[in-house]
């Protein structure tokens, strides 16, 4: 049985965080809503919008249509900048060196 595609939204933005090291609070303030309305969303109370789910592939630098496909191409598609290094999360704010480093 395959994933919904709310299931798959929810799944990717799981791996997404826990890739970059980033929490739902840090999540909340990107989409400019409280944690507790990730929270619901990530919970299935509440549903991710079309505009969200295209904010979301934004800030994690990746396509939407890579975002909606679900969690392990979501992750796939990270730029190697927002990985997590050695269990350092590593932020968006931090400027990027050359050769792609923070």
């Amino acid at each position: 049985m395959s994933m919904s595609l709310e299931e798959r939204v929810r799944s990717a933005v799981v791996a997404l965080l826990h890739t970059t090291g980033e929490s739902q609070a840090d999540l909340a303030a990107v989409l400019g809503v409280s944690r507790a309305q990730v929270s619901r969303r990530q919970s299935g109370a509440a549903a991710w919008s079309l505009a969200d789910c295209d904010a979301v592939a934004a800030h994690f630098g990746i396509d939407a249509l890579d975002f909606l496909a679900g969690p392990t191409r979501a992750a796939e598609s990270l730029p190697a900048g927002r990985r997590r290094v050695l269990g350092r999360s590593v932020s968006a704010a931090e400027p990027v060196r050359e050769g792609g480093e923070r």
